[in-house]
């Protein structure tokens, strides 16, 4: 804010939104600091493409007189959004219940013994619409995300997407867990095979060993020998 015997302007710089062919506008507030009656004006070193409401006027004391400042749409860019124009707003003080109808173009003259307050302001131009620093959309190979739609809804599909990539791991997981049962079960038949196996071996041995008197026959060695290669082909599956 700039702060004078007379008035504070807010703001010190004139920033305008800039977009090709397309009017902008800026505010501007002048506040009387005194307890008189203030004339002010306000110019600009370009006319034509300005439009000060309003630009002359009264502030009664302690108030504040709001001014808009529209810019007229442009048909270039200026290069690097460069503005050289400047606005001055002048004030002094006038007599008490004056009207805008008193203000003449003598009162703002610089005279000796007359105070006559000058603010320059100059003009600043800002991107309309400037770039949104997060891309649109999801990226290829980025996780979906959700969005919101025209009636302000979730989008529907993006959820039932991650809904599913959250449920695979636990599907994987599910079937997973059925192999190792099954390979658990395979081998718990395995052993009991084996088991099985040994027992008859052994019965089988006792039987021979009494009926032979504690010799072994060529018939019961082969026997003894194919048992064996059927253990170890189980006891490999296992």
């Amino acid at each position: 804010m700039s702060s004078g015997d007379l008035l504070s302007i807010h703001p010190t710089e004139l920033k305008f939104p800039f977009e090709l062919k397309k009017q902008s506008s800026c505010p501007l507030q002048l506040t009387n600091k005194t307890d008189q009656y203030i004339a002010f004006k306000v110019k600009t070193t370009n006319p034509k493409k300005y439009c000060v409401r309003p630009n002359t006027g009264i502030v009664l004391p302690g108030t504040t007189c709001d001014v808009t400042v529209t810019m007229q749409a442009q048909k270039e860019t200026p290069p690097d959004m460069q503005c050289k124009d400047k606005f001055l707003v002048q004030s002094v003080v006038a007599s008490t219940g004056a009207t805008v109808k008193d203000i003449t173009p003598e009162m703002f003259n610089k005279e000796p013994g007359k105070a006559v307050e000058e603010f320059k302001l100059r003009v600043i131009y800002v991107a309309a619409n400037p770039p949104s620093p997060v891309p649109e959309g999801s990226e290829e190979g980025s996780s979906p995300r959700a969005s919101l739609s025209d009636n302000g809804n979730l989008n529907v599909s993006l959820i039932d997407a991650i809904s599913r990539s959250l449920e695979e791991p636990k599907e994987k997981s599910s079937e997973a867990l059925s192999i190792i049962s099954k390979l658990n079960d395979e081998k718990t038949k395995a052993a009991q095979q084996n088991e099985k196996l040994r027992q008859e071996v052994e019965m089988l041995r006792r039987e021979m060993s009494r009926s032979h008197g504690g010799g072994f026959s060529f018939i019961f060695v082969m026997l003894v020998g194919l048992i064996g290669i059927l253990m170890g082909y189980f006891i490999k599956k296992t």
